[in-house]
């Protein structure tokens, strides 16, 4: 009996050790899928990655309640995307020093665009801020990115440096192979003019040499007379063979779209993960995609 209750005493300790170094874990906060991607291979279990922002929301024009706004300010690494991405930051105070911009180096290879402001639906009004922010969407600029949040998580011990090197040189390599797949892919599309229903690919468009015109749709959403009107035009001026969608419409959306000589690809930008599929397949499925559009 007191061998057992020795044991059970063991056991009882290792529980309770164990439920108090899941307290203690660190824990990061990211503002994007992308960089919780990055961040979640960098570290492993050494800290929880946490990106707050619901499903149905677009992160660019989040804005996070009190509560969330307290989670954020206690966690102990907060990476931040610049490029005018989030645009709650610049209303919310942060402690600078939990907080990293993992785009301060890439600067200055921004992509300026005209300053565009509208709404989605019944959404508020918003600013696209005059900087294409999807920086992600280019594999050498996500490099960039990726190698940020490690010197973030190793200057802040979150996890031990040697490992969070290791895993960024898998990143880094898996990484560039997609940016191989994509030259593969994408060969040939530099001269076929291609339509978007959002303004959320000029990275892509730039690494790849693509031509790519943007519309200002709502993702998923069904176009109206107005927008099927503009869409017209700009196949008609663009002689545009290929129209990418952010987000699947109704398949009735397809078929009109269809109608005017159109090669439908859905692309999520990957602000937002793709159900079933980490960032690497997302992108894979979409290159995937574009191929098949163009040899239809």
């Amino acid at each position: 009996m007191t061998l057992l209750r020795s044991a059970l005493a063991v056991l009882f300790s290792l529980l309770a050790a164990s439920a108090a170094l899941a307290q203690d874990r660190p824990t990061i906060v990211t503002v994007n899928y992308p960089l919780q991607y990055f961040a979640q291979r960098l570290v492993g279990d050494a800290a929880d990655v946490v990106f707050p922002v619901p499903r149905d929301v677009d992160p660019s024009f989040w804005r996070p309640a009190i509560a969330d706004i307290s989670a954020i300010q206690s966690a102990d690494l907060i990476l931040l995307n610049g490029a005018g991405f989030a645009t709650w930051i610049d209303r919310v105070s942060l402690p600078r020093s939990k907080v990293v911009n993992t785009t301060a180096k890439i600067e200055n290879q921004f992509i300026r665009t005209e300053s565009i402001t509208h709404s989605h639906g019944e959404g508020q009004e918003h600013s696209h801020e005059g900087t294409a922010s999807y920086t992600w969407l280019d594999p050498m600029l996500a490099i960039a990115q990726a190698e940020a949040v490690a010197a973030a998580i190793t200057t802040r011990g979150i996890a031990p440096a040697d490992k969070v090197e290791a895993q960024l040189d898998r990143l880094r390599t898996d990484l560039e192979a997609l940016d191989k797949t994509a030259v593969a892919s994408l060969g040939g599309l530099q001269n076929i003019a291609i339509i978007a229903t959002h303004p959320r690919y000029q990275y892509f468009a730039r690494r790849h040499g693509l031509s790519i015109a943007s519309l200002e749709w709502d993702a998923g959403a069904m176009p109206t007379q107005a927008e099927r009107a503009d869409l017209v035009t700009l196949v008609d001026e663009k002689n545009a063979q290929i129209l990418i969608w952010e987000a699947e419409p109704p398949a009735a959306a397809f078929a009109i779209t269809r109608e005017l000589g159109l090669h439908n690809v859905v692309f999520p930008p990957l602000a937002h993960p793709v159900e079933g599929q980490t960032f690497l397949q997302s992108v894979e499925t979409t290159l995937t995609a574009i191929s098949g559009a163009r040899q239809q």
